[in-house]
């Protein structure tokens, strides 16, 4: 992983291993499936990858999806505290949780659908959350984070759209999603995504894709959010 130079706090945000419902197509918020083999295998490379880091502290979504990647991310960092925060939880579908995609098809568009959840402008789904309402509580959930932690390194274990809601409060251009078990940087003094892992989705990977030119390890993916699963 790319390290951060500096003494300001540093967010490394991962995003949970592929699950069965993002390899059916599903939408995937507050209710739940497991980690596929291929996603268990995902978050461990990551693991690795992370295992040089100097976490000070850990933060998840209640989610059993995000509390196993949690699990297998900290492998290597046993001593470092672990809170779960219910505002790191993924958008709320409502009545549409496990519905798959393509079945809202043609009354709804998924690519309006999840950039309207991540600007805080879609209407939500009957017994859901208002997108208003979702990125209010994921940037209270995320200042809180930032507040505690000017310095030192932090892990935040959560979703694609909980964290591309947050991604899009430093840079509002940049919307590639990271994909399953990727990783983006944030340093926080001043506040700059420093790296984002968004490429089109391998064994393992899942969720809302790129074109055009995206992000790997060390750069900031320029591509355009298009159809697929959350």
């Amino acid at each position: 992983m790319p390290t951060v130079a500096g003494m300001s706090g540093t967010l490394y945000l991962v995003r949970h291993g592929q699950t069965v419902y993002n390899v059916e197509g599903r939408l995937q918020g507050w209710c739940d499936s497991p980690l596929t083999t291929p996603g268990v295998a995902g978050v461990r490379d990551t693991a690795e990858r992370l295992a040089d880091r100097a976490f000070v502290a850990a933060y998840v979504s209640p989610s059993p999806r995000t509390r196993a990647t949690a699990e297998l991310l900290l492998a290597h960092h046993r001593h470092v505290p672990v809170r779960e925060m219910p505002d790191l939880r993924e958008f709320g579908f409502g009545r549409a949780e496990g519905e798959r995609e393509v079945d809202l098809l043609p009354e709804l568009d998924p690519y309006d659908m999840w950039l309207g959840i991540v600007d805080g402008t879609f209407a939500g789904f009957p017994g859901g959350e208002t997108g208003e309402r979702f990125r209010a509580r994921v940037l209270r959930g995320f200042r809180a984070i930032e507040a505690r932690h000017p310095q030192g390194e932090v892990l935040v274990v959560s979703h694609c759209l909980t964290l591309m809601s947050y991604l899009a409060t430093i840079d509002p251009a940049r919307t590639a999603p990271p994909r399953n078990a990727g990783v983006a940087v944030v340093e926080l003094a001043p506040r700059r995504l420093v790296s984002i892992e968004s490429r089109e989705p391998g064994p393992g990977e899942a969720g809302p894709r790129t074109a055009g030119t995206v992000g790997t390890v060390g750069t900031v993916g320029e591509g355009e959010l298009t159809r697929s699963t959350a």
